[in-house]
């Protein structure tokens, strides 16, 4: 009986043990739920950056993660974990160099959504200020498409199908400006205020997201997002940039805050001290990001922020875009002026150069090219995402960066196998890629042709956006509209690709996918 009585006593004994921690398993698994909800709700209503404090229980990041710097606590941050920096040689240093400049060109084609023949206003031997109409569309014959200097009209050069490809002018060596009337933009009605942005050549600053066109003055914008740093590879420095222009930089603060129903969203810099002129901006919320490329790119900033959806559209503009709005009305002229970066490993002297809009390349580039470099890649805009040009071509309208690389056109032995291979990548069967902080001299050699669009998850780990890449530029090659919408076209653009692509096995296109993705969307629309 002994032996029955022991038995039973210890079944009891283990049974309790099984209810008490059922019911401890009960009670965790009910709090992550609620801690989920939370989190969700959290999110749903505008504060993700917050999200840490709508837990119930704490997360190893929230235990480990390094103190906040002082100048962050309690300002919305945002650190990011997915991305790959790539460092180049030639990274512009702070001091300017001496380029002679002498023609400047529009290009229509660097405005999306316009006819690809627009209506001329001027023609071969004509005279313009700065500031003067050069053509319209015609659709939107009020938006004006200005001269960035003064001159002589000397080319007006066509592409295929007779598009109009470029308007060269021979700019004076002293500039004149039109000129532009007072106006009063905090006593304005909207609609007057859009009406003298359109007529004075500012308003193709503004790119309307989804798509990346030209700004629909039929649509208000939800918000307007403005990036004031660049992570690209040897990017300029927006804080240098803007030394001394602090001014128009609120002004054009100010005039975007009265063209949104919403805010104005600033996404700044977390590793480091802000200048006050972006940290402090009045009529704008500054939302701070820290982690590696694309972290400086503008759609990952809105994603991050408030992702774009059917919920309307948002409108982007760069740092200089900014400068240039608010001169209108701080120096009441049309100043497209512009610091340009000279970068790249084939840049003898890497700095800054003080220019317009459009600069013929050759020019920004003369004598510059470091001794050695016989065959070169001159690029408008960083190595990601920017366009191959001539030196006899003309910078784009919205790039303030020009980099030089070799060509990759000579055979390498053993390619990427090879020990002493020396270039960026994010593989470790690269041996350099250990060395992910040292600068390297790439060319443009890309290490093997188009291969099988197999699944790596490579993408996921270097765009921290939560977007399945690899599916949804699939369901692009489809042309399948409603999976493209549901997995999230409408949110990126050719540069938020830029870096799936460098790192993409199967060497695809993604940017020449995704922009005919977006056309087709466009067309549909």
């Amino acid at each position: 009986m002994s032996c029955f009585g022991q038995s039973g006593t210890g079944s009891t004994s283990f049974v309790g043990i099984l209810l008490i921690v059922a019911a401890l398993v009960a009670v965790f698994v009910l709090l992550l739920i609620a801690d989920s909800i939370m989190r969700v709700e959290a999110k749903s209503q505008g504060f993700e950056e917050k999200e840490e404090e709508f837990s119930l229980i704490p997360s190893l990041k929230s235990i480990f993660q390094k103190r906040k710097p002082d100048h962050l606590v309690g300002k919305p941050t945002h650190m990011l974990t997915e991305g790959h920096d790539i460092v180049l040689e030639g990274e512009p240093h702070q001091h300017l160099l001496h380029a002679e400049v002498a023609t400047f060109a529009v290009q229509p084609s660097n405005f999306r959504g316009i006819f690809p023949i627009p209506k001329l206003h001027v023609a071969v031997g004509d005279d313009v200020m700065a500031g003067d109409p050069l053509f319209y569309d015609k659709s939107t014959e009020h938006i004006k498409y200005v001269a960035p200097v003064s001159g002589e009209v000397v080319e007006i050069n066509r592409g295929a199908k007779r598009s109009i490809a470029e308007i060269v002018i021979l700019a004076d060596k002293e500039q004149r400006y039109a000129e532009i009337p007072s106006f009063d933009y905090e006593k304005a009605e909207r609609s007057e205020l859009v009406r003298f942005i359109q007529a004075h050549g500012a308003w193709p600053l503004l790119r309307q997201r989804p798509y990346d066109v030209v700004a629909d003055e039929a649509e208000t914008p939800r918000d307007i997002f403005i990036s004031t740093f660049d992570s690209a590879p040897a990017a300029p420095d927006s804080a240098y940039i803007i030394q001394g222009r602090e001014r128009d930089f609120q002004a054009g603060i100010n005039v975007l805050a009265r063209l949104t129903d919403g805010k104005v969203y600033l996404g700044a810099k977390a590793d480091e001290a802000v200048p006050a002129v972006f940290a402090d901006a009045q009529n704008a919320e500054v939302h701070y990001f820290g982690g590696s490329h694309p972290v400086g790119n503008v759609g990952t900033q809105i994603h991050h922020i408030k992702p774009i959806g059917r919920d309307g559209v948002v409108w982007t503009l760069g740092v200089q875009d900014v400068l240039t709005l608010g001169a209108l009305f701080t120096q009441r002229r049309y100043d497209a002026s512009r610091t340009v970066a000279i970068t790249g490993p084939c840049v003898d002297d890497a700095g800054y150069v003080k220019t317009f809009i459009g600069a013929r390349v050759g020019d920004l580039l003369k004598s510059n090219i470091k001794e050695g470099c016989d065959n070169v890649r001159l690029i408008s805009g960083d190595v990601l995402s920017g366009q191959q040009k001539s030196a006899e071509e003309y910078l784009d309208f919205h790039d303030d960066q020009v980099t030089v690389l070799e060509e990759g056109d000579s055979y390498e032995m053993f390619g990427w196998l090879s020990p002493f291979s020396v270039k960026p990548s994010v593989s470790p069967m690269v041996p350099s890629s250990i060395f992910s902080d040292v600068a390297l001299a790439p060319s443009t050699n890309t290490n093997g042709e188009r291969r099988a669009f197999v699944v790596t998850g490579q993408y996921e780990k270097v765009m921290p956006m939560d977007i399945l890449l690899q599916h949804l530029i699939k369901a692009t090659m489809a042309n399948d509209i409603e999976r493209m919408e549901g997995l999230g076209i409408l949110e990126i653009i050719e540069e938020d690709v830029a870096l799936p692509e460098f790192v993409c096995t199967s060497k695809m296109p993604l940017q020449e996918i995704l922009r005919d993705g977006l056309d087709y969307m466009r067309e549909q629309d």
